[in-house]
């Protein structure tokens, strides 16, 4: 099979995003409002911080209150095996993982887990690779380029999701639950047969913690703990299917595989991964800080709470969205639109956003809030669940200034 060549998706940078379909009538950005018809606002959000990675810590959070007796001693002392193996209880409690599925934290955050997994499992069958923005595109270039598969290549242009419909799950199948960069996810899994001949694997990182994963579709699930928890980067995490440790023991990549790529040693699972026993060394004050996020996340009512967090930031900036003639949703369908990584069109110019960026972070208000670098113009803010609903709703005026402010910048 021919695999269709790894390409940028949608507008290019320098250039207008398309209009939506259903988008509202606008105001012209270059039409009579000046500064002075929006006054600067008086309140600000408590948190300024809506990166979409890494993203806000959560609320009351304060570093001098992480344990610190982990820290100086080896990961492989009983503390530090205890720490990692407690990362991994709570995840797999906190998240609804399957008893029988295992859980390891592995190194190079989302990237390094989703890689490794790529390198172990694939080649035994052929494989379908959806790609719907830029971090799905990657896994795409990983296929390709990397591994030298023929992939088929399903592909959607910013905005839209590709046709979910044509997707043979006789295939190995990559593609993200929740694209960052695009703000657009898939709706649920129901799409994906209980009886697929081949592997899911599921890049899931701005949407485990947000959103419901059915894990019975999902053979390979990767996170970072820097995203809807608030954690710190460097670290992911790889959630595997017993089909999934059935594949690695039965099957041989026919490529190099580099040590922290290594799962299997002799045929077998390497259990101790999946025990907390990690390939090399993790930062122990990172794992704290993880125990952390986890712990918060239990106290304010575990993953139906996380999420209720997430649809509720959502909910708030939609209403501004919709009541405002000169911006609209990235994600075209309502029922795609992330509730985490919320991607916004600008009308104006394709300079006009980074403007604003630039205006709100100058103002204390509002940090890291322009689109991805390959994504088309236009801004990006996170709704995740350590998001205070009340700081969505005080940015959203903000907004409004910025927009009339960088007119005039």
């Amino acid at each position: 099979m021919t695999a269709t060549a790894p390409a940028p998706l949608g507008a290019p940078a320098g250039h207008s995003a398309p209009r939506h379909p259903e988008a509202k009538t606008r105001t012209s950005a270059g039409g009579t409002s000046a500064a002075g018809e929006v006054p600067r606002p008086v309140t600000r959000p408590a948190r300024p911080h809506f990166s979409s990675g890494p993203c806000a810590k959560r609320p009351g959070y304060a570093l001098c209150a992480l344990p610190t007796d982990s820290l100086g001693r080896s990961h492989r002392s009983k503390i530090g095996k205890a720490r990692l193996r407690a990362a991994i209880d709570q995840t797999r409690r906190l998240l609804r993982v399957p008893d029988d599925y295992r859980i390891g934290i592995v190194p190079a955050s989302d990237t390094g887990a989703y890689e490794m997994a790529m390198w172990t499992l694939l080649g035994a069958r052929p494989v379908t690779a959806l790609a719907w923005e830029s971090f799905g595109e990657g896994w795409v270039t990983d296929a390709v380029k990397q591994l030298r598969l023929d992939p088929v290549v399903l592909r959607a242009d910013y905005g839209e999701l590709p046709d979910l419909g044509a997707v043979d799950f006789a295939h190995d199948v990559l593609f993200t639950w929740n694209g960052t960069t695009s703000g657009v996810r898939v709706p649920d899994g129901d799409w994906i047969p209980d009886d697929r001949q081949g592997l899911t694997l599921c890049d899931a990182t701005s949407a485990a913690f947000a959103q419901p994963l059915p894990f019975a579709k999902l053979d390979v699930v990767t996170f970072s703990w820097q995203k809807v928890l608030g954690g710190e980067g460097a670290h992911g995490v790889l959630i595997l299917s017993p089909r999934a440790v059935a594949r690695l023991e039965s099957h041989t990549p026919p490529w190099p595989l580099p040590k922290i790529f290594r799962l299997v040693k002799g045929g077998k699972l390497i259990e101790g991964i999946f025990a907390g026993e990690t390939i090399n060394t993790p930062s122990m004050l990172c794992v704290e800080d993880y125990l952390d996020a986890l712990a918060w996340a239990e106290s304010v009512g575990g993953l139906e709470a996380l999420c209720a967090r997430a649809d509720a930031n959502f909910a708030a900036l939609d209403r501004w969205v919709a009541s405002t003639p000169w911006v609209s949703h990235l994600a075209r369908m309502p029922e795609t639109r992330s509730n985490t990584s919320v991607c916004l069109v600008v009308d104006g110019p394709p300079e006009l956003p980074k403007t604003m960026a630039a205006l709100l972070e100058a103002e204390g208000v509002a940090f890291d809030i322009g689109a991805y670098r390959d994504a088309p113009p236009g801004l990006r803010i996170w709704c995740g669940a350590t998001v205070e609903t009340a700081d969505i709703v005080a940015l959203t005026p903000w907004l409004d200034w910025a927009f009339h402010a960088a007119q005039e910048a």
